[in-house]
């Protein structure tokens, strides 16, 4: 039970204090959230209903990624989020190598319509377990 209301805390507050985001014009204003590492290893602990999403290249997901993550490079997620990830209240959880790319890709998810995006940077500063192939 108190796992569950961090969780809903987390997500609560962080879709209230919302950074907002404006990185294409055709669009309104996007929202998604920047959180830490920390914060999205507790997601992925207290929640079964959230998605992994690696937004760097294949060769990188091959040599380390995040156990359970799906990969959909930044610069695909356009074409193929909507697609992909059909349900657009799911909680997404995005990381790339450093942070630039993921940002980019929370910005443009919840363009898309995406409404729970946490950005929580990269794998560099990721201080969890990895696996790679």
């Amino acid at each position: 039970m108190k796992k569950t209301f961090c969780l809903l805390t987390l997500i609560l507050s962080s879709l209230l204090t919302a950074c907002v985001e404006d990185n294409n014009p055709t669009h309104d204003y996007t929202t998604w959230q920047t959180i830490t590492a920390t914060n999205a290893q507790t997601i992925m602990e207290e929640s079964e209903n959230f998605i992994l999403l690696d937004v760097r290249t294949p060769t990188e997901f091959q040599n380390v990624r995040i156990d359970g993550a799906i990969l959909i490079p930044y610069n695909e997620i356009n074409s193929r989020a909507v697609a992909e990830l059909s349900d657009k209240n799911a909680i997404i959880l995005v990381y790339c190598q450093s942070g630039r790319r993921s940002a980019s890709a929370a910005a443009d998810l919840a363009a898309l319509g995406f409404t729970s995006v946490f950005d929580f940077g990269g794998i560099l500063s990721w201080p969890y377990e990895t696996v790679s192939d």
